[in-house]
């Protein structure tokens, strides 16, 4: 099978499952498995680079509100790799070609190839996603099996934090204007031994004021700036150093959020060990290459 992936997150769920030879064709920010970055990239962003934080949101804003789309899609090259199977998403619109640009280009295609959606709100649906991938794929075994692994990991994680005390945990997707994580994060933070102070498993991210975040009174403020590593999340925790001192949290922690946090994938769970190495030291040892900064004791100002 021939298949065409339009979603960074499935990318990295077709190599978990074994399943990379069938893969012809990613998006232009498929960067892992690192493989990926020589396949041919069906897909280019219009939001021009090195915009900072808030002029992103603006014109995010701007052109969903023009019904104007974010991502342009190759639909001649698609038609020269004539996939089989093309694997999209409809959960968010700032995130990836819209579903319907891609059922209506696959639906011009000669072979007229399966679409296929994957579109979580919770962890659980994103275990469900995996085993929908395999199963469109033909090898259905495979999707559970990786549910099963990554399963009996999240497991693991809650045995080592047991009944230790839950810090409370804001989890910021952006900071200007700071919007709390949604989705499967909540849960990630309980997994992992957090109590997240600000979204509610599969609600959406939503906007709030720093006003808000603080009258959650965290003990703990992960940033994770919604497909950034976590270089460039650090970059934007030291830039937002004063309203993010003035939350009086114990600790700021900088994270990889397009690695584990941001893309529905199997390194949710990268995400969750990295979660609860941080909250419970010495409980859960920190998941190897994935890098987070953390600062202890911000003074205010």
């Amino acid at each position: 099978m021939r298949i065409a992936s339009l979603v960074p997150s499935a990318t990295e769920a077709l190599h978990a499952l074994g399943l990379w030879d069938e893969v012809v064709a990613v998006t232009h920010e498929c960067d892992y498995p690192p493989a990926a970055r020589s396949l041919p990239r069906l897909t280019r962003s219009v939001i021009p680079e090195g915009l900072a934080p808030a002029e992103v949101d603006r014109v995010v804003r701007e052109r969903t509100a023009r019904g104007e789309a974010l991502y342009e899609l190759d639909e001649a090259l698609l038609a020269a790799l004539g996939p089989d199977l093309v694997v999209t998403q409809a959960v968010c619109a700032v995130c990836a070609v819209s579903y319907d640009d891609v059922s209506a280009a696959c639906g011009r295609l000669p072979g007229r190839p399966e679409v296929l959606s994957l579109d979580p709100e919770t962890l659980g649906d994103v275990l469900a996603g995996f085993e929908a991938l395999a199963r469109a794929a033909g090898r259905p075994g495979l999707g559970r099996e990786l549910a099963g692994r990554l399963g009996a990991r999240i497991e693991a994680v809650g045995r080592a934090v047991g009944t230790a005390a839950r810090p409370r945990v804001a989890a910021l997707e952006w900071l200007d204007p700071p919007y709390a994580a949604g989705h499967w994060v909540p849960e990630m933070i309980a997994a992992a031994g957090g109590r997240d102070v600000l979204g509610r498993p599969g609600e959406r991210s939503r906007a709030i004021g720093w006003d808000e975040v603080a009258a959650a009174r965290p003990d703990v403020v992960v940033v994770m700036p919604c497909g950034l590593d976590a270089a460039a999340a650090e970059a934007q925790m030291r830039e937002f150093a004063e309203p993010l001192a003035a939350l009086g949290a114990g600790r700021l922690v900088a994270v990889d959020a397009a690695a584990s946090f941001s893309r529905p994938g199997p390194r949710l769970v990268d995400g969750i060990e990295l979660l609860a190495s941080v909250l419970h030291p010495g409980r859960v040892e920190r998941p190897p290459g994935l890098a987070a900064a953390t600062v202890t004791a911000v003074p205010a100002g």
